[in-house]
């Protein structure tokens, strides 16, 4: 199958309003072939706050127009005679990508020719959306019918791993199952998840399939908490109901993994709470900077503050084998890839539970 066998199609951000339900389907140029690529077509893509946080160019100046989406699902429809992907594929493979798709993969690299490879913490990081390739050429993501991805980062997606739920762990499972697992969450642990959202909600899953001891889901309001319960949580703080919580929870967690991408979060309450020796780390984006700490918090302690960003190739499939080991599936809802606006607007409103994932019909029955 050749390029000209399928046009690469999908919804389109022209400015900023484009977040208000005001994305366009629209064709668009992907960057041009190599033989390292490996072209996907779309079935399943998960919806992300990076998708919003990027199409109001919440962060910096977007070049328009953006197609977002990085948490694809689909299968190979061509296949680059030099693509390297980390598990040999093959045409009509089902595959995933995450929201990397490139980095500068030279050789002198540390993050990239490391072993192991931590090719996310490159300084030539490419996303899957708003990046720019070695040619200069933009990237797009997987609000569309079809994808072009180099190959280093693409993923087979397991049997036993239904794409609804495997889409949205190439972003938000990722990004908190590689500090929980680098950061010390496992038997004899304690561990602490602020925000219950589409990255929290994954943060208290994997949690629980790495082993920790204790799970503890922190949020706002209590309005969360009998489904924090059934996602196996053994302890709930709703900081805006619970009077001196962070007093009464003193030195009780050992890692807290913070998923808030809200400038106005009570970090010291936190930091309170994090045993001697216990680490912070900070995995939701804000589009403004964090609160002021006092360097008592960490200094009495000797405790961490650190930040995490995905995960690397090797770590996302890890990660997918371990989703089929402990059958770990994320609470997600399905939308038609037509409903893309629909589904950001709902995404901004908060009314996901918890993660959406927009459904390419079409492709499912071809």
């Amino acid at each position: 199958m050749t390029s000209r066998d399928y046009k690469f199609q999908g919804w389109l951000g022209f400015s900023a309003d484009s977040v208000n339900g005001n994305l366009r389907w629209s064709t668009y140029t992907p960057k041009p072939w190599e033989e390292t690529d490996i072209d996907i077509k779309v079935t399943h893509c998960g919806v992300c706050a990076t998708d919003i946080s990027t199409l109001r160019s919440g962060w910096a100046p977007v070049d328009y127009p953006q197609c977002v989406g990085h948490e694809v699902v689909g299968t190979v429809v061509r296949l680059g005679s030099k693509a390297s992907p980390n598990s040999p594929l093959s045409l009509g493979d089902r595959v995933g990508v995450g929201a990397q798709s490139s980095s500068c993969m030279a050789s002198d690299c540390e993050e990239c020719s490391g072993k192991p490879s931590y090719e996310n913490q490159c300084q030539n990081f490419v996303g899957t959306y708003n990046g720019v390739f070695k040619d200069g050429t933009k990237s797009f993501g997987g609000y569309s019918d079809y994808i072009r991805i180099p190959g280093r980062f693409v993923i087979k997606i397991p049997d036993g791993l239904e794409s609804m739920h495997a889409a949205p762990m190439l972003c938000a499972g990722i990004t908190v199952y590689s500090p929980l697992k680098n950061f010390g969450s496992g038997p004899g642990k304690k561990v602490g998840i602020v925000g219950v959202g589409g990255l929290g909600h994954f943060g208290l899953l994997f949690a629980k399939a790495l082993g920790a001891e204790k799970i503890v889901a922190i949020s706002r309001s209590s309005a969360k908490r009998k489904n924090c319960e059934e996602m196996g949580a053994d302890g709930f703080i709703a900081t805006d109901e619970e009077p001196d919580w962070a007093a009464k929870n003193e030195r009780t967690l050992d890692l807290i993994v913070s998923t808030v991408s809200s400038p106005k979060m009570p970090l010291e309450g936190y930091l309170q709470m994090l045993r001697p020796r216990g680490t912070f780390v900070q995995v939701g984006s804000p589009e403004d900077k964090l609160p002021a700490i006092s360097a008592g918090s960490l200094i009495v302690k000797g405790a961490r503050m650190a930040g995490s960003v995905i995960g690397p190739p090797w770590e996302i499939e890890e990660m997918l084998k371990l989703a089929v080991e402990k059958h770990v599936r994320g609470w997600v809802q399905p939308r038609g890839l037509m409903e893309a606006n629909e589904a950001l607007v709902d995404m901004k409103d908060g009314k996901a539970r918890y993660r959406y994932v927009l459904v390419n019909e079409k492709h499912l029955h071809e």
